[in-house]
């Protein structure tokens, strides 16, 4: 595989013109058209293979499309609309061309639906697996962007779409790969529940559509996209706004798929939902007085969102509230690097 003429190749499959790219792929850096007054977002990830992404649970084309949403998924938790990306790639010794064409289409298949262009990014030999970096650039209308601080006690704390199926599918991923899945000793679970658990890791959805509504309406104070899981999202929310919440357990959205996965293998399906990460679903907060607008205009607009708590004033911390065991603190169970 020649350098160069990969980047070449790569340039004529995916690096489109648009009449907002003055220079795309092919210079020292891109140029393009900033619209007008607008607030510019700026986002990236990197993935490291054995970390990030196992080959043995994905195809190259699924760990690209999963890189691309990890960053949309950012600017959608900003109200944002994403516009450019740039990629850059390390490939092992025994990476091959097709490989690479695979993570491309995939990260593509991602960003295609909201007009997203490829407009650069770099590339490099790796003598320890594969690196995967990527960067997006959105905009956002001036003083509309959704941050992580906002949040007022009274604010009602809701949350898009349903928790925990990504890290089940994960989970289920794993355990096929390593062959330690043995159905009469953990328990039955429908092909069509575990298809579904397993797309919902393999293909999740960034609410790019659900960003931009709150953000247009000036319907949330604050947001932040649910990567590491909910019990830490939250913390890291209720961090930047310096207040505190309680959660509501029984309203945490479950699948019907979690549902079944927990009870075959004897767990607390909230439990799973709490700690679960990259499920890439949206949790914002709400002042009370736009609560009957938000969850009227939801239902018109098709979008699945749930009232999980409270938020609380800060002195009062961070608790979660259950019918069995009343108020207790939220611990953090989500993931963490470097520990």
């Amino acid at each position: 595989m020649r350098e160069f003429s990969l980047i070449a190749e790569l340039h004529r499959r995916y690096g489109k013109g648009h009449s907002s790219i003055i220079r795309g792929i092919g210079d020292d850096t891109a140029v393009v058209r900033a619209a007008s007054g607008s607030w510019s977002l700026l986002t990236t990830d990197l993935l490291v293979e054995g970390i990030h992404f196992d080959r043995h649970t994905a195809s190259f084309s699924e760990i690209g499309y999963r890189a691309a949403v990890a960053n949309l998924s950012d600017i959608a938790a900003m109200g944002g609309t994403p516009q450019y990306l740039l990629i850059a790639l390390a490939v092992p010794s025994g990476g091959t061309r097709a490989q690479v064409h695979q993570l491309y289409r995939g990260m593509m298949a991602a960003c295609r639906p909201h007009g997203v262009r490829l407009i650069g990014g770099d590339t490099s030999a790796s003598k320890s697996g594969w690196f995967l970096s990527l960067a997006l650039i959105g905009t956002v209308a001036p003083r509309r962007a959704l941050l992580r601080k906002g949040a007022q006690a009274g604010d009602l704390l809701y949350v898009t779409g349903t928790l925990g199926d990504a890290s089940i599918g994960l989970t289920l991923l794993n355990e096929a790969a390593s062959r330690r899945y043995r159905r009469g000793k953990r328990g039955t679970l429908s092909r069509t529940h575990k298809q579904f658990l397993i797309q919902r890791h393999l293909h999740p959805t960034a609410r790019v559509k659900e960003g931009r509504w709150l953000s247009a309406g000036r319907l949330a104070t604050a947001a932040i996209d649910l990567s590491d899981g909910l019990s830490g999202d939250l913390h890291h929310l209720c961090d930047e706004s310096r207040v505190g919440v309680e959660v509501n357990l029984a309203a945490i959205p479950l699948s019907p798929a979690c549902r079944a996965y927990a009870q075959g293998r004897r767990l607390n399906p909230t439990a799973v939902a709490l700690a679960g990460g990259e499920d890439y679903e949206l949790l914002f907060t709400v002042a009370p007085r736009h609560q009957a607008r938000l969850e009227r205009e939801a239902k018109r607009l098709g979008f699945r969102i749930t009232n999980i708590g409270t938020i609380r004033p800060a002195r009062l911390g961070m608790h979660a509230r259950s019918s069995k065991r009343g108020s207790r603190p939220l611990p953090v169970t989500s993931y963490e690097h470097f520990i």
